[in-house]
């Protein structure tokens, strides 16, 4: 990473420009470890609470929900799983001075293909709610669990699929290990055709999706809040109940992945690289979209919360009594509670459990405002 220093006729050292750059970007590397660390810590913690409720039933989802959900928790968790422990593992022992190896070609291949599977999940989940809420009487036809899981499985095989050719060692795609962000990418400057490649087959489809879907659903969602004013002028509607859940979500996935996706371009076309942090943040802020994915698609459910509630009292009972007595927890739950939320039963038609579970989008509107 460094390259020898130049010696005056004085006897003073002249260090270059790139030296000191990398002597910058040493003693910053604490804190970036830190701030990984961090924010892999908080992102499996949230997404494994995520994934000990949804491995059951939730009172409003229907199953084709779940599995969609499922996916999603799944990529979020890779980025705390799978990303961050690799490209630190690499931080700590790649030899500096080496150019690129087989090791930061496997690392940048997993990168890539977890920051896709979460693109695609995301446009997955998209697609399906907007099917729910536009197309409710048609929805146990178009989205079958067989299409269902056709779908989830297009959107964890296809991004590996595509990317192949960064896993193969001296192949058409040269990757190095960046200092700046602490990450195995590809030289986006050396290669243009694949930076241009990732853009047009992942970002932009899936934004597209994603876009148009989500402002569907927010359209239908607006209308129907009118219709319940026009019929229901003395009762309280929260009509702005699409838009607590739809624009957060792309106000965030916008926000999260395209400074990246510009930094992406803006290198491979003008050969150059944005400064050190710049870098490190615009290539570590989609991981922060694995921990808000949590917020915005499952804290804010009414019928989310009961149910990790409903965990975390019975996790009490059975791991620690003597604290659950001590903190009040009674030996049984409430009954309703308890009934509407551990229903495992899926003979709910299909059709009406996916339109109540767009996160109360529609038809939880009226339930919320209770």
């Amino acid at each position: 990473m460094f390259s020898t220093a130049n010696f005056s006729a004085h006897g003073e050292v002249n260090v270059s420009t790139a030296d000191a750059q990398g002597l910058v970007e040493l003693a910053h590397r604490p804190v970036k470890v830190a701030i990984i660390t961090a924010l892999g810590v908080v992102i499996t913690l949230g997404n494994m609470a995520v994934l000990v409720v949804i491995s059951s039933s939730v009172s409003g989802w229907s199953r084709n929900s779940r599995y969609f959900l499922l996916s999603l928790t799944g990529a979020d968790s890779a980025f705390g799983l799978v990303v961050m422990p690799l490209n630190l593992w690499v931080s700590l022992v790649k030899d500096y001075d080496e150019g690129p190896d087989a090791l930061c070609h496997v690392v940048a291949f997993c990168n890539a293909a977890v920051y896709a599977t979460c693109m695609y999940t995301l446009a997955a989940i998209s697609l399906e709610r907007y099917v729910a809420v536009l197309y409710p009487l048609q929805y146990s036809t178009l989205m079958t669990r067989r299409r269902a899981l056709l779908l989830i499985g297009f959107s964890w095989c296809f991004p590996p699929c595509l990317l192949l050719p960064v896993s193969i060692p001296e192949g058409i795609i040269e990757v190095r290990f960046s200092t700046a962000s602490l990450v195995c990418n590809p030289c986006y400057s050396t290669n243009v055709g694949y930076s241009l490649s990732l853009t047009c087959f992942i970002f932009f489809p899936c934004s597209i999706v994603m876009t148009f879907a989500n402002l569907r659903v927010w359209w239908a969602a607006k209308r129907q809040g009118l219709k319940l004013r026009k019929y229901h002028p003395g009762r309280s509607h929260k009509s702005n109940i699409a838009s607590r859940v739809l624009v957060p979500v792309m106000a965030v996935y916008y926000t999260c992945w395209t400074p990246c996706m510009a930094a992406m371009i803006y290198n491979a076309i003008s050969g150059s690289s944005v400064p050190e942090w710049i870098e490190f943040v615009v290539v570590w802020l989609p991981t922060s979209n694995g921990f808000l994915n949590c917020i915005f698609y499952f804290w804010i459910n009414r019928s989310f919360r009961r149910k990790f509630h409903l965990v975390i009292h019975r996790l009490s009972l059975s791991l620690c009594p003597a604290l659950a007595k001590l903190l009040g927890c009674s030996e049984t739950p409430q009954t309703d509670f308890a009934a509407g939320v551990w229903d495992n039963n899926n003979s709910v038609h299909e059709r009406s459990s996916s339109v109540s579970s767009t996160c109360t989008l529609v038809t939880l509107a009226e339930g919320d405002s209770v």
